[in-house]
């Protein structure tokens, strides 16, 4: 009997212990891409082809053959998805995704971490593994095990022209309402980590920064009080591209024929963040920030104290 209660005992505590112990956490390695609505195909790939210098590896079509989404290569793990689709309530945003080694484990755990889940992870039209989920300000969050078999491996090294404006996506940036509902999606389930706090004014702050947990590419919360319009959304739901020598980066622009189609002045700043940068704009408006990834001397500047919008 001795011999019997103490087995109950230790099952007891056993159990307790597994129930107690959280699910652990797949790598989420960095930032895989950004889709975009885009209006007009032809002019969307005139300006990220032609001008940014990117290049296209593959399409989806409809079951008419009418072309449903274009693939914009920025290297082997980075990509921007165009969807030749009319706008829903995010803008020009369809929805960001950021890639992890093990999609099924990422599935399970944000499940037992009470985030609404599909019920199993899918396969995608290029042969990667991925699935939905929705942040609190209501973006589509997608996340993609890249797959040996998929078209994104059987372009690896290829569809990368020294063309390119840049090789590297280091963040996107995202419109995000109340600060703490995203600080505890992001940072306290998807470990994100955050690294900067900017600010356009002392009053209030503007821009938080939240680095992937297992990578170097971030995700920028743009803040808001006051619900943007159309035009202000393209503005803050953007991509950023990465160049060693911005100077050379827009010269370069410059000097291309599809210059003459791209009729906005391209203009180097120095951003709160000490960085220089340039901002373009796609055909329906979304901005594309070219920046260099230093501060123009070297030193970090520290992050912004001011409160939250809300």
């Amino acid at each position: 009997m001795k011999k019997l209660a103490v087995f109950l005992a230790l099952a007891v505590l056993c159990g307790g212990l597994c129930f107690c112990e959280e699910a652990k956490r797949p790598r989420i390695l960095g930032v895989a891409h950004m889709a975009l609505y885009v209006s007009d195909l032809a002019k969307a790939r005139a300006f990220y082809k032609d001008f940014l210098g990117f290049d296209e590896p593959f399409t989806i079509k409809r079951k008419d053959g009418t072309e449903r989404i274009v693939f914009i290569k920025i290297n082997d793990q980075q990509y921007l998805e165009l969807f030749a689709e009319q706008p829903k309530d995010d803008g020009q945003l369809n929805h960001i995704s950021f890639y992890t080694d093990d999609a099924k484990a990422m599935r399970d755990y944000l499940a037992a971490r009470g985030v609404k889940v599909p019920e199993k992870v899918g396969k995608g039209q290029t042969g990667n593994l991925n699935f939905n989920i929705n942040d609190p300000d209501g973006h589509t969050v997608e996340i993609v095990e890249y797959q040996p078999e998929s078209w994104t491996a059987r372009e690896k090294g290829k569809f990368m022209p020294e063309t390119r404006v840049s090789t590297r996506m280091t963040h996107f940036g995202v419109l995000i309402g109340p600060l703490e509902p995203a600080m505890k999606f992001y940072r306290d389930i998807l470990g994100f980590e955050e690294t900067w706090r900017g600010s356009g004014s002392p009053r209030m702050l503007s821009w938080v920064n939240m680095r992937v947990p297992d990578g170097e590419d971030y995700l920028e919360f743009m803040l808001y009080n006051k619900e943007p319009d159309a035009r202000q959304r393209g503005v803050k739901n953007h991509i950023c591209l990465v160049t060693p020598d911005l100077q050379k980066a827009v010269a370069m622009l410059e000097a291309r024929p599809a210059r003459k189609s791209y009729t906005q002045p391209i203009e180097i700043s120095v951003g709160t963040n000490r960085k220089r940068q340039a901002n373009l704009f796609d055909p329906d408006g979304t901005r594309i920030e070219l920046m260099e990834p230093n501060t123009i001397d070297g030193q970090p500047v520290p992050s912004s104290t001011a409160p939250p919008p809300r």
